[in-house]
Parts: C-alpha cells; sequence; structure tokens
C-alpha cells in the first residue's frame, strides 16, 4: 500500500507521520519525498481495513498534512516501470554498462541480438558480448568521447552508438558512471535508411506549405491519396506535378508498390504506345508500363500531349482496367491508379476538339491545381534557403549568407520556371561563388516580364525588326493550334490575306512546322 500525503514544507513534519505508522506497528519498506511540489510518499505492506480507517484521519490531524490519498506507485517505481516499458518497446538493442564494463542492464531486443537471456548478460563484461572494439581501454581513456563503430555480435556485423553518462555530485561536478551502447543489425539499419530515402524524398514533409495556396493544396491531396480515383494536377512548368503525384503515391496504400512515370510528350506516338502497353514481340513480351506498376501508379506527365490514338487506348484501359500489348491479341488487366499532370489548357483543347472529352473526365475525377511560385510569395524565402543548404552541403563547403538586397529581389522577380527555375539558378549560384555572401549578381537571373517575357541585355537592332521578331514567333506558336490561315486570322482578328502574307514572309507552313 502507497499514499501520498500533501503537505506544507515544514521541519519535523515528516517524523510525525512516522510515528503514526510505527505505533500502528506499521512495516514502513519506503519513503520518498517531492519538495518541489510538497508531497511526501509511504510504502508499507498491505494492513487490515479498521486499522487504514485510523491511521488516515491522524495523518490529516497533523498540522500542514494538507491531503491524504492512496496511489498506485512511488514516483521513482514509476519512473522504473516507465522506462523498462520504453526499453522493451525499442526495436534496436540497448545495453547499459557501468565505468568497468560490466553489464548493468539490457532490453528484450538486445538479448534477441546476443541471442541470450538478460539474466546471462547482466553481470558480464561487455567486451565478451561484443566484438571489434575494446570498451575497456575507451573507459579508461583521459577523455572519453561518444562513438559510432562496427561491432560483431554472434559472427553478424552490427552499428554501435556508444555514449558515456555523467551524472551530477553534491557540488553539482559530473561524474562519469558508465555509458549505454545502441546496436543496430545491418538489415535494420537498411529499413531505417529506406524509409528515410522514401519519406524523406517523396513525401509530402518535403512539400513546403508556407503560403497558403500550397497549405490548401498539400492538405486536398493528403485526402486524395487515400482514394482510388484518377487525379489530374494542373500547374505551369516547374511547379512540382512529379513531386506532388509522388507525394500521393507514398500516402497511399499503394506506397510499397512501384510508381513509373511516362512523359507523353517526349515520345512519338510509334514509341509512346508500346512504352505504355507493352509490345508482342515474335519468341516474348515486353512489358509496358501499365504492366511494370501492377498494384501500384502510373504517372502520365504532359498528358495533354498525348495524341488522339493513344487517347483511345488509355480511355479503353480507364473503363475496364484492362488493354491489349501492340501486336496482340490478348486481353491484359492490371491494377493501378493513374495519376496525370499537365500545363496545358485542356478544356479549351476539349472545345477545340484536340483532346477528347470523355477521357478528359476520365482522368479529371479529382483534381488539384498548382499556383505559379509567383503567386505564393511566402514560399519564395523557405524554398531559397533549403536549396542553399543542400547544395552548399553537397558542394563541402559552408551555406552563404543571404545580402540585404537579393530577399525582396527573390519575391519580386515572376519566375516563369517557376521552383525549378529557382533551384537551378541557385545551384548555379552556389556552384560557381567565391564569396561568404550571396548577392543578386551572383543568380545571373535574365530580365523578365509578364507582359513582354524575356528581354535580351544585349538587344540589336530596329524596333522594326524587333516586332518582326515577335510576329514570327507568335505565329509559330499559334499555327500548329491554328493551321490554316483563316484560323489563323479569325484567332488574331486579322484578315485572311494579311495573315497568309506573314506565314509566307516568315515560311511557315505545314512543312516547317509540325501540327
Amino acid at each position: 500500500m502507497r499514499l501520498e500525503i500533501h503537505c506544507a514544507d515544514r521541519i519535523g513534519i515528516a517524523q510525525e507521520i512516522l510515528n503514526i505508522l510505527v505505533s500502528y506497528q506499521v512495516d514502513l519498506k519506503g519513503i520518498e519525498v517531492d519538495s518541489v511540489n510538497c508531497r511526501m510518499y509511504v510504502s508499507f505492506p498491505p494492513i487490515e481495513f479498521e486499522q487504514f480507517q485510523k491511521i488516515m484521519p491522524e495523518i490529516r490531524l497533523i498540522q500542514g498534512v494538507e491531503d491524504v490519498r492512496t496511489t498506485a506507485f512511488l514516483p521513482s517505481e514509476r519512473e522504473h516501470n516507465e522506462l523498462t516499458t520504453l526499453l522493451s518497446a525499442l526495436p534496436d538493442g540497448v545495453i547499459s554498462i557501468d565505468v568497468k564494463g560490466i553489464v548493468r542492464q539490457c532490453n528484450d531486443s538486445a538479448c534477441r541480438d546476443l541471442n541470450t537471456s538478460s539474466t546471462e548478460v547482466i553481470g558480464q563484461h561487455i567486451n565478451t558480448q561484443l566484438k571489434g572494439f575494446n570498451f575497456t581501454r575507451w573507459l579508461e581513456s583521459a577523455e572519453v568521447l561518444a562513438q559510432t563503430t562496427r561491432v560483431e555480435v554472434n559472427g553478424e556485423d552490427f552499428i554501435a552508438d556508444i555514449l558515456p553518462i555523467s551524472v551530477p555530485d553534491a557540488e553539482n561536478e559530473t561524474i562519469f558512471v558508465g555509458a549505454v551502447v545502441n546496436i543496430k543489425s545491418q538489415s535494420r539499419l537498411g529499413e531505417q535508411v529506406s524509409a528515410f530515402r522514401r519519406q524523406g524524398n517523396e513525401s509530402f514533409a518535403t512539400i513546403h506549405t508556407h503560403s497558403s495556396a500550397m497549405r490548401k493544396v498539400v492538405r486536398e491531396a493528403r485526402k486524395m491519396a487515400q482514394l482510388e480515383a484518377p487525379i489530374l494536377i494542373t500547374g505551369e512548368t516547374g511547379t512540382g506535378k512529379e513531386l506532388l503525384a509522388k507525394a500521393c503515391h507514398y500516402a497511399s496504400n499503394r506506397a510499397n508498390k512501384p510508381f513509373v512515370t511516362l512523359s507523353c510528350a517526349s515520345l512519338p506516338d510509334d514509341v509512346a504506345e508500346p512504352e505504355l502497353f507493352g509490345c508482342a514481340l515474335p519468341n516474348a513480351e515486353s512489358r509496358g508500363v501499365l504492366e511494370q506498376a501492377d498494384g501500384g501508379t502510373v504517372f502520365l506527365d504532359e498528358v495533354g500531349e498525348m495524341s488522339a490514338q493513344l487517347q483511345t487506348k488509355l480511355l479503353r484501359f480507364l473503363q475496364d482496367g484492362t488493354f491489349r500489348r501492340v501486336g496482340s491479341e490478348n486481353e491484359v488487366k492490371v491494377n493501378v491508379r493513374i495519376l496525370a499532370a499537365t500545363q496545358k489548357d485542356i478544356p479549351g483543347m476539349v472545345q477545340e476538339g484536340r483532346f477528347r472529352e470523355d477521357l478528359y473526365y476520365r482522368i479529371n475525377v479529382l483534381s488539384l491545381e498548382l499556383a505559379p511560385l509567383r503567386d505564393r510569395k511566402a514560399d519564395i524565402v523557405p524554398l531559397t534557403e533549403h536549396f542553399i543548404s543542400r547544395y552548399s552541403h553537397q558542394l563541402g563547403r559552408k551555406s552563404p549568407v543571404l545580402d540585404d538586397t537579393i530577399t525582396a529581389f527573390l519575391q519580386q522577380y515572376p519566375w516563369p520556371g517557376n521552383v525549378r527555375q529557382l533551384e537551378n539558378s541557385l545551384y548555379r549560384a552556389i556552384s560557381l561563388l567565391d564569396d561568404e555572401n550571396l548577392s543578386i549578381e551572383h543568380l545571373q537571373l535574365p530580365s523578365f516580364t509578364n507582359d513582354l517575357g524575356y528581354l535580351e541585355s544585349d538587344f540589336e537592332g530596329t524596333l522594326d525588326q524587333a516586332v518582326k521578331r515577335f510576329e514570327s514567333t507568335l505565329l509559330r506558336k499559334l499555327y500548329p493550334a491554328y493551321p490554316s490561315s483563316r484560323q489563323l486570322a479569325k484567332r488574331l482578328g486579322l484578315s485572311h490575306t494579311a495573315i497568309a502574307n506573314k506565314l509566307r514572309e516568315y515560311g511557315i507552313n505545314r512543312k516547317t512546322i509540325k501540327v
């Protein structure tokens, strides 16, 4: 039985409490005092209820005693139980040794790694259990410092973190009392590294959400990740669409299955189709992206660039989960989730007949839109600090200091290439930096305005020549979407004759421009 007594800090009060227990011939087992919170704890064997009913009122009558109640544990017992529970729950081995290297305590994981019981280990010298490191020499050295080293346990290699333990004495000087040894097997270390890489590089934790726009996107993405429906991620180039797609995959129930990416913009039709669906060869069959990702996720990057033929086959797959390899009549069924991304205006493409409307509604069941970096200025400085720290560490140099003007410049620059442009410019600047400070000049960013785009610093020629260059560039960009002089004239609000003359002047036609 244990009592918790709330009392004043008064000399002699403990003695009066103990006198009452002695008067009832109670065998005291333990006593603890908490002077900070004015608590006194006593422990004694179970007693008769009638005796207990007499003791409690007498203790309450002592001057300075405010309350008396029973408690399940003394503070030291609670701490001991919590520590024991904590050690037993740890998946890695923990061994405590004294200043002579004698094992004082070890948890269940350590006993499992040592292939023995705690009773056989406690009292033994640590050198008999862990080979490859001289604990005696380390404990007897003039300065005992923390060590991380490889040790051998039952013929297998382990990593050991060896940490010295010191406690304060009466004069508040530290006394070295032993060490804690944390051992970790190669397989356990591999699991942790794999988890760190996956979660560190692919999870939502790596996405900076200082702006309200990104917080909203990540909040919605976390919910969508748990679902099975397709997600369409839209946003300008360089905003991090693939990073968000990977985070959705690794936050889903498919995290342990493959995440396979196919860029719809980089492959011609005759290559993209077998790449996605596979190909039936004369003596073998080549698996496509869909089969490689069976059970996992397929990420279709720049899905707006997908050809009409590929759109039709993808639509059929989304309807029933089956497809045929190129050159084969056999049906293949797989279980994959489709995530797609684009910087194109797909609703506009649907209206123009350049993207299948039924496919658009199939891939756009759930949607996420990544705002451009210029619209989420709160993310710019944290991203800058993140990239500077990362690349400085990779290059083995101290992180440079941002000068007073660069922070304001970074937030005002429109970043047409978004996060990718910010990252690349910082990598280049840090790689070439000879100074300890990072300034605007080191970034070497071209002048850019939202109205005119990039401005050439070494501009040459007349205004008429500049206008012609602009006209030529604009017409070359628009011609694939409006591949006739009449369509283009209507789009630009000019006469058919004027546009035809300009196309002829700049050599823009179906032979020079891919439509």
